[in-house]
């Protein structure tokens, strides 16, 4: 797509109110889109619910990741990466067990991820 030599420098459309954000686009993504019709919310155009019936984690996540769902190489060769990488390191399962139970789980969630950032270079 050729970029336009116009540069626009202001704009004549004033503040638009939308109740409850309706027809307001925040972003635009090839992940994900939200059908105002009977499909609803779609994963790489593949309906949520149809997904949720007929498919696997692995499988959702590597249609996410790659753009496809995977054939059967793909996603033995995806479960087996997976299964490799769900170790975790002993500092964090240390982190995890000393945690106060009266945490909040974002807290943990969030502080759990930088030490994983910290000691897991992958």
């Amino acid at each position: 797509m050729a970029m336009s030599e116009s540069l626009v420098t202001e704009s004549r459309v004033g503040p638009v109110y939308s109740h409850g954000l309706e027809g307001v686009i925040a972003g635009e993504s090839a992940l994900c889109l939200v059908d105002e019709g009977e499909a609803g919310l779609l994963y790489r155009g593949y309906p949520i619910r149809e997904l949720a019936e007929h498919s696997t984690f692995e499988e959702v996540a590597y249609l996410l990741l790659f753009g496809h769902l995977p054939n059967q190489k793909e996603l033995s060769e995806f479960s087996a990466d997976l299964m490799e990488n769900a170790v975790l390191p002993p500092l964090l399962e240390v982190f995890l067990g000393a945690v106060p139970s009266s945490s909040h789980p974002m807290d943990i969630v969030r502080t759990g991820v930088s030490l994983l950032g910290m000691v897991d270079a992958d």
